[in-house]
């Protein structure tokens, strides 16, 4: 079973893949179909299904 998110947040580089530190507290590690060089350090908006424990497969990224 899968779960929509909708969320808001600082990404940030993350040992050799990405995380969203959420706006509303603690993180999600992102799985990304490409590397999002431009919003690095940024806040943005992240809409995905929860794979895991903490992980989330993006569907999509965009400035916040």
């Amino acid at each position: 079973m899968t779960s929509h998110i909708d969320e808001t947040g600082m990404l940030k580089r993350e040992g050799g893949g990405f995380a969203l530190v959420r706006d509303a507290g603690g993180r999600y590690r992102l799985e990304l179909g490409r590397t999002p060089v431009d919003h690095v350090e940024k806040r943005v908006r992240v809409a995905g299904r929860l794979i895991g424990e903490g992980i989330v497969e993006v569907d999509g990224l965009a400035p916040a």
